[in-house]
């Protein structure tokens, strides 16, 4: 596939290129992806070693109901998604 572009955007692109800009910008987004995985590993192992002491709930119909009715509330007041389970 062949793809033309304004000289400008072509320039501009080229630019970054040389620049370094690509690349650093590129690691820049690696390394938050990698950390943002390390962190969600690091909660599942949290969950796990509850689950290994006993520590888990069985997941039912009803507790799925509570659980939005409490998302719901927390809604109307406002409240912002928690980021862990909303990304």
């Amino acid at each position: 596939m062949r793809v033309t572009l304004a000289p400008q955007t072509e320039d501009q692109i080229r630019h970054w290129i040389d620049t370094g800009a690509v690349v650093r910008d590129a690691l820049r987004l690696l390394e938050a992806q990698h950390d943002r995985f390390e962190t969600l590993r690091a909660k599942i192992q949290v969950g796990l070693d509850q689950l290994d002491w006993g520590e888990g709930i069985p997941l039912t119909p009803e507790l799925l109901d509570e659980i939005d009715r409490e998302v719901d509330e927390r809604l109307r007041r406002g409240e912002q998604p928690n980021p862990d389970v909303c990304p």
